[in-house]
């Protein structure tokens, strides 16, 4: 193998043709260089329209980096039937989120409510002179001087029904010295609104740096030290709840080796160890995910912010908890999910990524709050689809089973060797290992 040329550094990166960037790429950190580009140039669109805008989202983009687009069919969610639309790798999720759609459309189907949509943001700054002054200034003038200066920015939000709900003045010095954080809130209607808010937030801040710099009695004492302003991810408030329920007798079709009290009990025992030990937590609510972020990426909205608040959201009384809870009472199986979920259906992704759009479509169009309710209900089937196979068969027994078609793929199987492998692993355990060696003695075979 020839000494490959690692080039450490670069300059101008961005300002190269893609063509060239493809090549400085090739040249330095690939073995075979023009299969490098040839796999990322086959994953670019024919089409230079839509290529365009893809490119528009990323800095230095090369190629696409395709994810599958999958439905989940007959999601009863507040009496109307969705095809929910889950943008995800990993094997067997929309299979299962499927399944417990189906499981619940013949028994009431999924309800959500949302609690709440407050979104947050926070200027942080420091002052030194006395907290009592710093507030008495903020009620008696600052307050409705930064509303009549952010008018005009939140004029159109207000029009459709949103804004800014209330800007209050947090004294944080006992956390540190000279600390202070201006706190809005803010109710953006259909938008994500993360740009609306970062907006409002910057325009505040320059209004108290030119307040304090402008006005007599303020400019001769101590100036606040400004540092950032930016939304907080953390919505507590942006809230929705989700919930199946039945009679525990309608829960026999939930399990093939099972009765339905005993599924119930062993189902809500799951549920509850999850409540207090962080370590299956994780994993519990990770599994959450696996079908709200689904729906966040193929929607076009941020998963990342979904998760981070997600996740601090479980960890609110001071210990990671589980997202979901079940309840068994009079012989009634509850199970529901609070979580909170930022959603936009309108701005940013939503309206350019064309798959976007036709996820949107596909949900009838909904609002930010139905569509909070929709992410929210499939992550509750999937948690649902996910506990019922670990309290019966096995994780595994319904994710080896969907990863058998990535070996076989990966191992090049022909459609009849597929057959033979599909018949021969019914009911045994499935491996990468064990499914090559299988694949590996039949074309020994004459």
């Amino acid at each position: 193998m020839g000494e490959k040329r690692i080039s450490g550094q670069i300059k101008g990166f961005s300002k190269l043709s893609r063509d060239q960037k493809l090549q400085w790429l090739s040249d330095s950190f690939f073995e075979n260089g023009k299969e490098a580009i040839e796999d990322f140039n086959r994953f670019r669109l024919s089409d230079p329209k839509t290529q365009k805008v893809l490119d528009g989202f990323s800095e230095n983009t090369l190629s696409n980096y395709f994810l599958p687009f999958g439905i989940a069919p007959n999601f009863l969610i507040n009496d109307k039937v969705y095809a929910v639309p889950m943008v995800i790798e990993e094997s067997s999720v929309v299979a299962a989120a499927s399944s417990a759609a189906k499981f619940w459309l013949t028994r009431g189907g999924f309800r959500f409510e949302i609690e709440d949509v407050e979104k947050l943001g926070q200027v942080h700054f420091f002052w030194s002179g006395n907290p009592l002054q710093l507030k008495e200034l903020f009620d008696r003038e600052l307050c409705e001087i930064l509303k009549e200066h952010i008018a005009p920015f939140i004029s159109n939000m207000e029009k459709r029904g949103g804004g800014v709900r209330n800007i209050d003045l947090l004294d944080k010095t006992h956390e540190l010295d000279n600390y202070y954080q201006l706190w809005l809130s803010f109710d953006t209607c259909d938008s994500m609104g993360a740009n609306f808010i970062n907006t409002v937030l910057e325009e505040c801040l320059k209004k108290m740096k030119i307040h304090f710099a402008e006005t007599d009695y303020l400019r001769n004492g101590p100036q606040p030290e400004f540092l950032m302003a930016i939304l907080s991810n953390y919505t507590p408030d942006c809230l929705v709840r989700a919930s199946v329920d039945c009679p525990v007798s309608e829960l026999q079709d939930a399990s093939l080796t099972l009765e339905a009290s005993e599924f119930a009990d062993r189902f809500y025992k799951a549920v509850r160890i999850a409540g207090f030990d962080k370590f299956r937590a994780v994993t519990h609510n990770k599994g959450i995910f696996n079908g709200v972020d689904a729906v966040v990426i193929a929607s076009g909205n941020d998963f990342r912010a979904v998760e981070a608040c997600g996740h601090a959201y479980a960890s609110r009384t001071g210990t990671y908890r589980s997202l979901t809870f079940c309840e068994i009472v009079d012989d009634h199986f509850t199970f529901r999910l609070d979580i909170p979920l930022a959603l936009g259906t309108v701005g940013g992704l939503t309206c350019l990524h064309p798959l976007a759009k036709r996820a949107l479509e596909l949900l009838g169009n909904p609002t930010a709050k139905e569509l909070m309710g929709i992410a929210a209900c499939t992550g509750l089937a999937q948690n649902f689809a996910a506990i019922r196979s670990l309290i019966t068969t096995g994780i595994q027994y319904g994710h080896m089973k969907m990863h058998l078609d990535n070996i076989l793929n990966h191992l090049n199987a022909s459609d009849d060797e597929v057959g033979k492998v599909v018949t021969f692993f019914e009911g045994k355990t499935i491996s990468f290992n064990s499914v090559r060696n299988y694949l590996e003695e039949l074309r020994c075979r004459p």
